[in-house]
């Protein structure tokens, strides 16, 4: 058998829209007990309760984890949420795959610019040295993720063709 298994997990780029809404939620939540205290209602602190269970569900999508998981020439690629929740969002075979390549590489010109549409899994911001991958897929969709080497190492021993680390 000729079967390789690698994992690799990631940190993704906090979501700021997130962080931003759970804080606004709990500045409402506070304003609305103290407006409940001096008005004398008390029936308004039932918004407050609302508003703190929007920013606790709210803050279950702030931490973004990405996992790939290569196996036998095919990437799983799942999202997790707070170290909490996984959920699937791609699997890849290397079938439909035209090319991996480093986001900055040569082996891309051919294929058109990264687009603002690809959809993207990885670390979320350019580093020194950049170790973002773009896929392209058979139906010119973009994916770009941030492998480690050994999984980089393994899908170019199954595909040296289609596969870059330039």
């Amino acid at each position: 058998m000729n079967e390789a298994y690698v994992e690799c997990l990631v940190k993704g780029k906090k979501n700021i829209k997130a962080q931003a809404g759970m804080v606004a939620l709990v500045v409402l939540a506070v304003l609305i007990v103290v407006a409940a205290f001096f008005l004398g209602r008390l029936w308004i602190a039932l918004f407050a309760i609302a508003a703190s269970a929007g920013a606790y569900f709210l803050s279950a999508y702030i931490g973004v984890e990405y996992e790939y998981l290569y196996l036998d020439k095919e990437i799983t690629i799942d999202r997790i949420y707070n170290q909490e929740k996984r959920k699937r969002v791609e699997v890849i075979s290397f079938d439909k795959i035209e090319v991996v390549a480093p986001i900055k590489s040569y082996h891309l010109d051919k294929f058109g610019k990264v687009s603002n549409s690809a959809r993207d899994y990885s670390i979320g911001v350019e580093e020194k040295p950049d170790r973002r991958y773009v896929i392209f897929l058979e139906n010119r969709q973009q994916i770009i993720f941030s492998p480690n080497e050994d999984m980089v190492r393994v899908m170019k021993n199954a595909v040296p063709r289609k596969v870059f680390n330039d």
